[in-house]
């Protein structure tokens, strides 16, 4: 806060600055003024108008001053700058009436007067105003002493003066007592002022400690004036305008100039609390003298009366007395008050060396030059070395050489920065231990003469436990490889910095086909025991800088590094061959529980493009991988662009299938089953089509291969079942019974969302015999339990439905399904079909398929015949029945009645063979060998 057309108190002026322009025009003035008094400024007149009313206006522009400053917001001694306005003012209106009567009336100024009056009261306002500005002790003892110092000062003062002219001042005004009285005031008053100042110059407040100093020293000018005025050579010779004016008009000047002109340390540039300021110690060794040089004082005003062979004055000796009185009493205080304190410094040094004894951190200072001065005995425990080894020591040979230079760093930044700001810091580095080991220290620094105090602990299991945290987070559990997180980083670091824009680098997603199986038939502690072995295997077979991870489950990952080459058909071939080794090694046989177990690895390898990002890189390549397992598992397949778009079709059509259903966008087709001994349609198969609002004809190997989510997948299953029965009820109302068959999945008939009792219901509602619907199971899912499923199947049979075991001859648990499973109509898959004529090995495999069925006593439809060959073929094998473009496509509703009522397709003519029943035969209880039941 400044005062209003001042400077800023709390800041620094400026070399050259309005502060220094202020200083000259002040020592110009004062300077002018002594000039004109030395010579008598010109004549007698105008020095009498300089040495009265110059003072006056002089003296009332530090009472200007003063008050004005006392008004501002940023005067924090209020009172005080107030009373040296009065005393200004007093002695501004005695020099006035003083030039009233030289100047005015050209008569001498009688005495007493009432300038002597004006003259008196300058000095008790200043004496007030210095109390004031004392800083204020804080005990009644501080009171004493400070009232016992002034005394001491005082009364040596007054010893020497009597001693020197007031005994003479006194014995020559006789027995009048008004004229000895004022003769003696003034200087006594003089006395309790230098008194006052001299004793408060060392207890004055630390706050605007330059004004104070410029207003004391302007009074310190007055007094000695005064002192001066007094003494019976001067006084007797004294006239207005003399060169002793100068320095009444000097001290005037420089009260006025005090709280306006003087320069104020700012914040910043103080010393710290608890550093000492250099000038300190001097000042305190003054103020600590002062009564002693008063009581030489006093000692000396005696010794002048002795020598000079006069006889010792009465006041003399009572003035000596008191003051020896006082500087005993004085003494006995600080005797007791150094006891007290000397106690208590004791009790504190007692409790601060029970406080670092006892503490579990080690405390130590360090010199400047980095010698250890003083090492806590905690450091026997935390270190396991000695303080007295420690203490001597350098501090930069106990610190690891790899933290040397950064704790170096630190500390030379702290003691740079300013202490007000920052007053500790922390640093952490390594300390070496008794032993040899290298312990994680976290030390507090703060500043100590200089030096530095380091408070430090050992944090060695909380780096570690950070450590452990640390690499928890970013590795796997079980195999401890890099997880997802880390291996994304490892990703991200590859394609930034030095290495951007190498394509060489690349990422292998790897998935363990027939994992499930493991932890199906083993159970789970046997396929982390597979992960765990599959993790080794990784590990040891990458690069040192390549990276291994496990993102979960059984996938796993693999980060080649790019190696700078510009050949990148070359380095494509590289690291394929990387990857196919990867393939062979997770492909070999794990031993565990004593036995071997066997998996296969499909691998997606995808290279790193210009300004691609970690997350597109890892989806490339995950997307590679996905195309190995379709195409066949257990191969490593190359990221191509057209994946992606393959991808983005596939989004684009699930979302679009998610709205058909309801938008009435599925149309069924039903497709003749055919008796190859007569020709004549046993039954049909309901299949869906899609055809989009945009007219596209999705067939269902499309539109299923979208359709994976259960959801979606059982509402489509929901709704080709009741479409299917609500169709053949209404073509059995219209006299044609034809068997319906309908595609269902094992995870739909074991929904909860379609109970039993919903098929019956279904069959109830539309009026459909259950002997009319054959479900159709297909390929089963390894997840589903087959129990629960042969439950299902037995109570679908116990109603009248009919089963038949959908696409025999593809997957592995056809075999299973079959031994089980209570199937009545055995359906072949069309990769059996296909290449029946060519192939003599699928020839056989089909012909002894179909002699499995006929022994069985069940039904069989081929699926997929398209050629007359077919036909002869498989009629030929004993196959009952089939479907394909060898008789029909699927047809619409309209052209499937009219191929009813036809009722046949031509069959080719062969070789007679055995006539078997065409129409639906009756339904025996007993076992699948002595169930006949229609083709599917």
């Amino acid at each position: 806060m400044t005062a209003p057309g001042a400077p800023a108190l709390g800041g620094a002026v400026p070399r050259g600055g309005p502060g220094a322009a202020r200083q000259l025009v002040l020592a110009f003035v004062c300077a002018g003024y002594g000039v004109g008094a030395a010579f008598g400024w010109g004549s007698p007149r105008l020095a009498l108008v300089m040495g009265d009313f110059g003072l006056s206006l002089a003296a009332l522009v530090a009472a200007v001053s003063c008050l004005l400053y006392a008004r501002t917001a940023a005067c924090r001694f209020r009172p005080a700058w107030l009373l040296f306005a009065v005393s200004s003012a007093m002695a501004s209106a005695g020099n006035a009436v003083w030039g009233w009567y030289e100047v005015v009336l050209g008569r001498p100024v009688p005495s007493p007067s009432v300038a002597d009056l004006f003259f008196l009261c300058f000095a008790p306002p200043a004496i007030v105003g210095l109390l004031v500005l004392a800083k204020r002790p804080v005990s009644k003892a501080g009171w004493v002493c400070l009232g016992l110092d002034a005394w001491l000062i005082g009364g040596s003062l007054l010893t020497l003066s009597w001693s020197l002219a007031l005994a003479h001042t006194a014995h020559a005004q006789g027995e009048s007592v008004a004229p000895t009285a004022l003769a003696l005031a003034y200087p006594l008053l003089d006395i309790v002022l230098v008194s006052m100042v001299l004793a408060l110059h060392f207890r004055r407040s630390s706050a605007n400690r330059s004004a104070v100093n410029t207003a004391i020293a302007g009074l310190a000018l007055t007094v000695l004036c005064d002192a001066l005025f007094t003494s019976p050579l001067l006084r007797e010779s004294y006239r207005s305008g003399q060169l002793l004016d100068a320095g009444w008009f000097a001290g005037s000047l420089l009260l006025a100039y005090a709280p306006w002109g003087a320069r104020r340390m700012p914040d910043s540039a103080r010393p710290p609390r608890g550093v000492r300021h250099p000038g300190r110690p001097i000042a305190s060794s003054l103020s600590a003298l002062t009564p002693y040089l008063a009581a030489a004082v006093c000692t000396l005003g005696i010794l002048y009366n002795v020598i000079d062979g006069r006889r010792v004055d009465r006041v003399v000796v009572l003035t000596g007395c008191t003051v020896v009185l006082a500087l005993v009493v004085r003494q006995g205080i600080m005797l007791l008050d150094n006891i007290a304190l000397t106690h208590e410094l004791a009790q504190k040094e007692n409790h601060f060396r029970s406080l670092v004894q006892g503490s579990s951190d080690v405390i130590m200072i360090a010199a400047p030059s980095g010698v250890l001065r003083y090492v806590s005995p905690a450091a026997a425990g935390v270190y396991g070395r000695d303080a007295e080894e420690l203490v001597g020591s350098e501090l930069s040979a106990l610190i690891h050489p790899d933290d040397l230079g950064r704790v170096v760093h630190e500390l030379r930044r702290f003691l740079a920065a300013e202490p007000a700001r920052e007053p500790t810091t922390r640093m952490e580095c390594r300390f070496r231990s008794g032993s040899g080991d290298w312990l994680n220290v976290e030390s507090t620094v703060s500043r100590h003469q200089g030096g530095l105090i380091l408070n430090s602990r050992d944090v060695t299991e909380r780096v570690r436990l950070q450590a452990q945290l640390q690499h928890n987070a970013e590795h796997d559990p079980l195999t401890d490889l890099p997880n997802r997180a880390l291996f994304t980083e490892r990703v991200r670091g590859a394609l930034t910095g030095r290495r951007a824009g190498d394509e060489g680098t690349a990422v292998l997603f790897i998935d363990l086909d027939g994992f499930k199986g493991v932890n199906d038939r083993l159970g789970h502690q046997a396929g982390d025991e597979l992960l765990i072995q599959a993790a080794r295997r990784l590990a040891d077979s990458v690069r040192a800088g390549d990276t291994a991870a496990r993102l979960g489950g059984d996938e796993f990952a693999a980060l080649i590094v790019g190696d700078g080459a510009g050949d990148r058909a070359a380095r494509e071939c590289q690291v394929l061959e990387i990857a196919d080794r990867l393939r062979l090694m997770l492909s070999q046989p794990y031993r565990i529980d004593g036995g071997e177990v066997r998996v296969a690895a499909s691998i997606g390898v995808a290279f790193a493009e210009p300004a691609m990002s970690p997350t597109d890189l890892m989806r490339n390549a995950d997307l590679a991988m996905y195309r190995a397992k379709a195409g066949g598992k257990d191969r490593v397949e190359l990221y191509a662009p057209q994946m992606q778009a393959e991808v983005v079709r596939r989004t684009e059509l699930a979302a679009r299938l998610r709205s058909a259903l309801h938008e009435g966008e599925f149309a069924l087709l039903h497709q003749p089953v055919v008796s190859l001994a007569t020709g004549r349609i046993a039954a049909v198969s309901a299949q869906a089509r899609w055809r989009s609002s945009q007219g596209i004809l999705f067939t269902p190997a499309e539109f299923l291969r979208v359709s994976d989510d259960g959801d979606r997948s059982a509402e489509l299953g929901r709704w080709l079942l009741e479409e299917a029965v609500g169709q053949a009820a209404e073509r059995r109302r219209d006299g044609h019974g034809a068997t319906v068959s309908v595609r269902l999945s094992a995870r739909l008939l074991l929904d909860r969302s379609m109970p039993l009792g919903s098929i019956e219901a279904l069959l109830t509602r539309h009026g459909l015999p259950s002997g009319a619907l054959v479900v159709e199971l297909a390929d089963s899912d390894p997840r589903i339990s087959f129990d629960e499923l042969e439950q299902r199947l037995i109570a679908l049979r116990r109603m009248g439905v009919r089963i038949a075991l959908d696409g025999f001859g593809s997957g592995y648990a056809a075999i299973n399904a079959l031994r089980r499973l209570p199937v009545d109509v055995l359906k072949l898959d069309r990769g059996l079909v296909e290449g029946v004529v060519e192939s003599a090995r699928l020839h056989k495999i089909t012909s002894g398929l179909l002699r499995i069925a006929g022994d069985l006593g069940m039904q069989s439809v081929a699926d997929g015949v398209d050629v007359a060959e077919q036909v002869l073929a498989l009629r030929a094998m004993g196959c009952t029945h089939a479907q394909g473009m060898a008789f029909s496509g699927p047809l619409d509703e309209y052209r499937l009645r009219r191929a009813l009522v036809r009722g046949e397709y031509p069959v080719p003519a062969a070789l007679p063979l055995p006539v078997l029943t065409a129409g639906i035969p009756p339904a025996r209880n007993g076992s699948n060998s002595e169930t006949r039941v229609p083709p599917a």
